[in-house]
């Protein structure tokens, strides 16, 4: 059955960093482009990244560009999302899934709080 578990999420400090994963089973991993979503409190699930099989090439939303970076390795099924200059406005519960109009079944998400 499709799994996925999100981690590596904390209270981090704005400016700080943090680096999620993403471990994915059930699926034929290398197959899909993978993207990381995330919903902030009181907000609805909004798309933060995708990349593409094979790792050739990602798209960011505007709003985290040139502060995230999406990536994947294949052989551990994982997606990782580096996250970098935090802002309190980045506070919300981060998930992974593939990257299609229909998602598969999310996971628990990993908490990222930005505060100082």
């Amino acid at each position: 059955q499709v799994q996925f578990v999100e981690s590596g999420g904390g209270l981090v400090q704005p400016g700080g960093s943090l680096r999620l994963s993403c471990a994915v089973s059930g699926f034929t991993f290398n197959n899909y482009r993978m993207s990381w979503y995330r919903q902030g409190p009181g907000k609805e699930r909004e798309l933060v990244a995708y990349i593409t099989s094979g790792g050739y090439g990602a798209n960011y939303a505007d709003s985290v560009k040139g502060r995230f970076t999406i990536s994947r390795d294949d052989a551990k099924n994982t997606v990782y999302l580096q996250m970098n200059s935090l802002k309190p406005e980045d506070t919300a519960v981060y998930y992974c899934n593939v990257y299609l109009a229909r998602p598969l079944p999310w996971g628990q998400g990993t908490q990222v709080t930005v505060s100082s």
